[in-house]
């Protein structure tokens, strides 16, 4: 399991506790939940590729997200190249 670590500026963490009662918990569901959507995302873009190309999906949503990678029909955001304004 990842463990993610994030550094906040005394004032950052103050505001922060104006918007949260407790800001670790915050801040873990911000990031679990968006991580349930992308995961959402994965599967969905997995089950078109499969459909469309006969494939066999994989059981599991853990296989699912990985068979997705495996086959590319999916990449980290950090592969994907974004084209710059001109």
């Amino acid at each position: 399991m990842a463990e993610i670590k994030v550094t906040l500026t005394d004032t950052e963490l103050k505001c922060l506790e104006y918007a949260a009662a407790v800001p670790q918990d915050w801040a873990d569901n911000a990031l679990t939940n968006r991580a349930r959507i992308a995961k959402d995302e994965i599967i969905a873009a997995l089950v078109t590729n499969c459909n469309a190309n006969s494939v066999a999906l994989a059981v599991g949503e853990d296989k699912q997200v990985a068979q997705a990678f495996d086959l590319k029909v999916v990449k980290k955001a950090s592969e994907v190249e974004v084209s710059k304004p001109e």
